[in-house]
C-alpha cells in the first residue's frame, strides 16, 4: 500500500506524522510512505530516514489586503498544483492529514479522486483546517474525548486513539536518566522547555524565577531553549553556575532522558508535550501560548482538571509567580508524589500509533 501524510507547519503537526509513520513501519515494512509538509518547515528536525518528504508551497494569510496575503494566496494556488501532482506522482491508498492550512488541498482532492481520507486532531479544540475538513474525510481520529463536543459529524466517524509519540519515547530509570546527564540523584530537578521552538518569554521568566528561588541551591535545570536563545542562555547560565547548576541544550533529541530524569516540567501546553507529559506522568508548571486559537488553554485543563498541573498565563508578572510556585515545590515534595499520582486516574493511549494506524487502514 502507499500511505500520504500531509501535515501543517508546527512541530505539533509534524510530529505525531513522523510518530503514524513509525508505528506503521513497524507492521508494515513494505508499505511506501510520504510525507507532506510546508517549505518554510525544512528547518525541523525530522529524525527518520523511512520515508519521503515533499514540500508544498503554503502560506498562512489573513483577509487584510496586503502584499504579503497577495503573495500567499498566489503561493496557495502553487500550493493546490503540487498537492495535485503529489497525488498523481504518488497514487496514495490513503490519505492522512494532520491538520493545518497545507492539509485543505489536498485532503479534498483525495476525497474528489474517492481516496480513503483520516484527519488526526492532536488538540482538545480541533483548529480550522480540521473543522472544514471533518465533513469529506472518512475518519475523524481524536486525541481526547472531550474533542467530540466541538465536531458537529456523525459520531461513527470518530476514532479515539490518543496523540501518538516517538518510539524512543518510554520512561526509564531516574537513576540511569540523571547520570545521562550528570546531575545529582539528591536535588529538585525541573525541565524547562517552550515548545519545538522554544518560547523566549518562557526561557525569560524561568531564568529569573530560578535566579531569585530561597532555595536554588537545592534545584538543577535541564533547560531546552530552542536555537534563538540557546547563545543568550548559555551565557547567563554562566554568571548564575555558582548558584544554578543547569544543562542547556538548543535542542535534544534525547527526550526520554529528560522527562524520565526530572521531578517538575515548566512548558508550553502544545497536544505533542500534553501527550508526552502523559506518557511520562511527569507533572507541570503550564504556561499556555495566549496566540493560539486557544489551543493550549484548552490543552492545559486536561493536566489541571486531573490534577497533575498548575497552570499560569504568559503576561509580565510570571516569573515572580513562577519563582513562587517552584519554591512551593521545593519545600513541600509530596506535592510533586500527589500530583504523580493523579496521572494514574487518566486513560493514557500508550498504544496511539498503533490505533492510529489501524483507524487509516480500517
Amino acid at each position: 500500500m502507499r500511505i500520504l501524510a500531509v501535515a501543517g507547519a508546527s512541530g505539533g503537526h509534524i510530529f505525531p506524522a513522523v510518530s503514524f509513520f513509525e508505528a506503521l513501519k513497524k507492521e508494515h515494512a513494505d508499505f511506501k510512505v510520504l510525507l507532506v509538509i510546508p517549505k518554510r518547515s525544512a528547518k525541523i528536525k525530522i529524525t527518520t530516514e523511512e520515508f519521503n518528504v515533499k514540500y508544498i508551497s503554503i502560506y498562512p494569510a489573513n483577509l487584510s489586503f496586503t502584499r504579503s496575503n497577495f503573495i500567499a494566496l498566489l503561493n496557495f494556488f502553487r500550493g493546490t498544483l503540487e498537492s495535485l501532482k503529489f497525488l498523481f506522482d504518488f497514487q496514495p491508498d490513503v490519505v492522512v492529514g494532520f491538520g493545518g492550512l497545507e492539509s485543505i488541498p489536498l485532503l479534498f482532492f483525495a476525497w474528489i479522486f474517492r481516496l480513503k481520507t483520516l484527519i488526526h486532531e492532536q488538540n482538545v479544540l480541533p483548529g480550522k483546517a480540521n473543522r472544514l475538513l471533518v465533513k469529506f474525510v472518512d475518519k475523524v481520529a481524536i486525541s481526547f474525548i472531550e474533542t467530540k463536543k466541538y465536531l458537529k459529524i456523525c459520531p461513527e466517524k470518530i476514532v479515539l486513539t490518543g496523540n501518538p509519540v516517538f518510539e524512543r519515547l518510554k520512561p526509564l530509570a531516574k537513576k540511569e536518566a540523571l547520570e545521562f546527564f550528570g546531575l545529582n540523584e539528591n536535588k529538585f530537578t525541573i525541565l524547562a522547555i517552550g515548545g519545538s521552538q522554544g518560547s523566549h518569554s518562557i526561557n525569560s521568566a524561568f531564568l529569573g524565577a530560578v535566579a531569585t528561588m530561597s532555595n536554588n541551591y537545592k534545584v538543577q535545570v535541564i533547560h531546552i531553549t530552542g536555537t534563538a536563545d540557546y547563545d543568550f542562555l548559555t551565557r547567563r547560565y554562566k554568571d548564575l553556575s555558582k548558584i544554578v547548576n543547569a544543562k542547556i541544550f538548543g535542542f535534544l533529541k534525547e527526550m526520554q532522558y529528560a522527562y524520565s530524569a526530572c521531578d517538575l516540567a515548566v512548558t508550553r501546553a502544545g497536544a505533542t508535550t500534553i501527550a508526552e507529559l502523559l506518557c511520562f506522568k511527569l507533572p507541570a508548571v503550564i504556561i499556555p501560548y495566549p496566540y493560539a486559537y486557544n489551543h493550549q488553554s484548552e490543552n492545559a485543563k486536561i493536566l489541571q482538571n486531573l490534577g497533575a498541573a498548575v497552570v499560569i498565563e504568559d503576561n509580565e508578572g510570571m516569573s515572580q509567580e513562577l519563582k513562587n510556585i517552584l519554591d512551593g515545590f521545593v519545600n513541600n515534595p509530596e506535592k510533586i508524589k500527589v500530583m504523580r499520582n493523579n496521572f494514574n486516574n487518566y486513560n493514557v493511549k500508550s498504544n496511539a500509533g498503533d490505533l492510529l494506524v489501524n483507524a487509516a487502514l480500517q
